[in-house]
């Protein structure tokens, strides 16, 4: 069965019940803040212009505030006196299977999550949040796509969402430890697993070890020659956290015990999130409100603590080692929500001879159009390209070579782009870009993993 056909037999078996399930959850996710976003808009069509979805087909539906429309129609007709009285006059919808379709399409399949309509907005509405508050709904009642379910039933069952065992991670990690070796001359050169009271615990998307195994080890060749006391771990080493996407705290929330569990049993002081753009927001940001319990430990991202290694003067680089010229993509949860937007630069200011910036970039940067669980959706992968486009003429426009990219939902993405561009780029995560520049500094006394 096709997944359209799929969609069409949940939403034709769709319950009162279950309608009145989904609508409850949107309800309680929505405070007094987001309650107010839905009687807001006015209509300016501002955020037509901020959102790449719109930019790349013109399209009246793929307008944010169109979406926003259909979720406000649905909190009039059923949370407000107005819109119960005298719905015509407020443009309220009941909640049925007509308009829970048009929210699936809406809200999977023409938003990745990216804010930045929001930042365009001239009443200051958070759409990202009311839609994500959306999105829960129809998770909830089943309308999530099957495919980017199928991404978060593989991460709670396995611990990762690729569904890597024990086994294979440590073989995977021994043999790029024994890569790392050779290609940086230094046999005392580790990965260390499950060093207990390390003071840091490095964590890693699991495309790394299945797709990337060079991403993983310039991370690794970086903190080694930053001379940092570091391990991963044997089990909860995943970052990534899909149940951002999926806009359910219960899925958020699970998956993101396995991060503080590996803390709590390692006895690590800093947590640090791998290049992921997401896997850094559901980890700084959302972990805290799903599990209702404040971390006690730091959380960083690794563009943190690299330039935090270059300003203490840890890492030696040489910019004459990367002479293309390069590009810097923001990804939105790192930066836009994530509030990551310096760092990677100054890191990239020292390693490269010539870099150039998007425009526009930082918090305006537009979206890769991998974002919110596209990559995972094959329904809408036309619209996701389609929509790229806005984010291949960027890329095309400042005559790099050399694409930067630290987040691998957005470095997936930017490969498809290059093909389907014919952008003629090279990607690499930040990591990768320090790795290439590094210069050896003379040997420092290294505590041993154990």
């Amino acid at each position: 069965m096709s997944e359209t056909d799929a969609l069409d037999a949940r939403l034709e078996a769709l319950t009162d019940e279950d309608l009145a399930r989904g609508l409850a959850l949107f309800r309680a996710k929505l405070g007094e803040a987001e309650a107010a976003y839905l009687q807001t808009c006015v209509r300016c069509g501002l955020c037509a212009d901020a959102c790449h979805y719109h930019r790349a087909d013109g399209e009246l539906a793929s307008i944010p505030a169109h979406k926003l429309a259909q979720v406000a129609a649905v909190f009039r007709a059923h949370f407000t006196v107005a819109g119960r009285l005298a719905p015509g006059l407020t443009g309220a919808r009941r909640f049925d299977r007509d308009m829970a379709r048009a929210w699936v399409e809406a809200l999977f399949g023409r938003c990745s999550l990216c804010g930045r309509c929001s930042l365009n907005c001239t009443t200051g509405i958070h759409i990202s949040a009311v839609l994500k508050a959306a999105r829960g709904a129809l998770t909830e009642m089943g309308l999530i796509p099957a495919d980017l379910l199928q991404v978060v039933a593989t991460s709670l069952e396995t611990g990762n969402n690729m569904g890597i065992s024990r086994d294979d991670w440590l073989e995977t990690v021994q043999w790029i430890e024994e890569e790392m070796q050779q290609d940086v001359g230094d046999p005392a050169a580790r990965i260390p697993v499950d060093k207990q009271g390390a003071r840091v615990l490095f964590t890693v998307n699991p495309r790394e070890p299945k797709f990337f195994p060079l991403c993983l080890q310039a991370s690794a060749t970086v903190l080694n020659a930053a001379g940092e006391d570091w391990t991963v771990a044997s089990e909860g080493w995943d970052l990534t956290n899909y149940g951002l996407f999926s806009a359910s705290p219960a899925h958020g929330g699970a998956i993101a015990a396995n991060l503080m569990a590996s803390m709590d049993r390692l006895g690590c002081g800093t947590l640090v999130i791998g290049e992921c753009g997401h896997g850094f927001a559901a980890a700084r940001w959302e972990a805290a409100e799903w599990l209702q319990k404040r971390p006690g430990f730091r959380i960083v991202s690794f563009l943190e603590l690299m330039e935090e290694y270059f300003q203490q003067g840890r890492l030696h680089v040489d910019p004459a080692k990367i002479a293309e010229r390069a590009t810097l993509h923001d990804p939105c949860n790192t930066v836009r929500h994530g509030g990551i937007v310096e760092p990677q630069r100054a890191i990239l200011r020292r390693c490269l001879a010539d870099f150039v910036e998007m425009t526009p970039n930082r918090a305006e940067n537009f979206c890769c159009g991998g974002g919110g669980g596209q990559l995972s959706m094959s329904r809408y992968r036309q619209k996701r390209l389609q929509s790229g486009g806005v984010k291949a003429e960027q890329i095309r426009r400042t005559g790099a070579r050399l694409v930067v990219a630290p987040c691998h939902n957005c470095i997936d993405q930017l490969m498809e782009l290059n093909r389907e561009y014919k952008l003629g780029v090279v990607i690499k995560t930040v990591a990768e870009v320090v790795a290439d520049a590094l210069v050896r500094a003379p040997a420092q006394p290294r505590e041993e993993s154990h």
